[in-house]
């Protein structure tokens, strides 16, 4: 395993085996709250990961025992002046859509406080496991703003717009059963295993088609919303960059042979 560190907030760690990748929130004296500099970094990170096409899916984790992520760094923001909190927006705003925006599957596995921006880096991954101890929401209307890092859309692509509104508007905090219940997560695991089970399926995962796999999200994520004509079409696009691959070839020629296959990547 090696490991590189993206300022003093964030490690990344790349598995020998299996092409996989951790994102991991280590931040832990303030429970992974998200100041300029981590943001910055998380975006940082993001853009090196999506650069790397030995890297097949993404977990994000923490290093707080009792957090994921309790959302943005309000000391910070206390001592902001209105232009300080301008000229941070896009930078707030960058690590949001670094993890939204990778093109290999992220999986996030969450513990203890999703809240806020926790909640919404969450969101921001393609499949969510939790433990028993999560505790997720979006109480931003609490404290005089909005969810900013995704959560309003997010969040109804999730649960449905009924629920998101209800959920956004009393900004109440939601326990691993009831996310499990209305879809906010996809995997509730036992208590200390979210890391382990999120590799896991990281693992089961990167074992794909790398062509396939980056293929598939863009279909998923820009399809999703369009009318089903337009989805389709989506879709066909997705499937002629993956018809006349190198990767499909040997995806046939390994399944004929009764062998598993060795991507090309390409």
């Amino acid at each position: 395993m090696s490991e590189e560190r993206f300022g003093e907030f964030v490690l990344v760690r790349r598995h020998e085996r299996g092409h996989v990748a951790e994102l991991v929130l280590d931040r832990p004296k303030a429970m992974n709250a998200v100041s300029t500099e981590m943001a910055r970094s998380i975006a940082g990170a993001c853009a090196a990961l999506g650069e790397d096409r030995d890297v097949r899916a993404v977990v994000l984790t923490s290093s707080h025992e009792r957090a994921f992520c309790v959302g943005a760094d309000l000391k910070e923001r206390n001592s902001f002046s209105d232009a300080d909190l301008v000229r941070q927006r896009p930078v707030a705003r960058a690590a949001y859509t670094g993890v939204l925006h990778l093109p290999v599957p992220v999986v996030a596995a969450v513990h203890g406080f999703a809240l806020g921006g926790g909640c919404e880096l969450a969101l921001s991954c393609d499949v969510i496991v939790a433990d028993r101890t999560a505790v997720m929401g979006l109480p931003e209307v609490s404290v005089g703003v909005i969810p900013g890092g995704g959560g309003t859309q997010l969040l109804p692509r999730r649960v449905g717009a009924a629920r998101a509104a209800e959920l956004i508007f009393t900004a109440r905090r939601v326990e691993a059963v009831e996310a499990r219940e209305i879809g906010l997560v996809d995997a509730l695991v036992e208590e200390g295993r979210d890391r382990e089970e999120a590799l896991a399926m990281a693992s089961r995962i990167a074992g794909n088609s790398p062509v396939g796999l980056r293929a598939a999200k863009r279909a998923l994520r820009f399809g999703h919303g369009l009318d089903l004509p337009a989805g389709l079409e989506v879709e066909d696009a997705a499937w002629r960059s993956v018809a006349f691959s190198g990767d499909r070839a040997e995806g046939v020629a390994a399944f004929n042979e009764k062998r598993r296959p060795e991507w090309p990547g390409e």
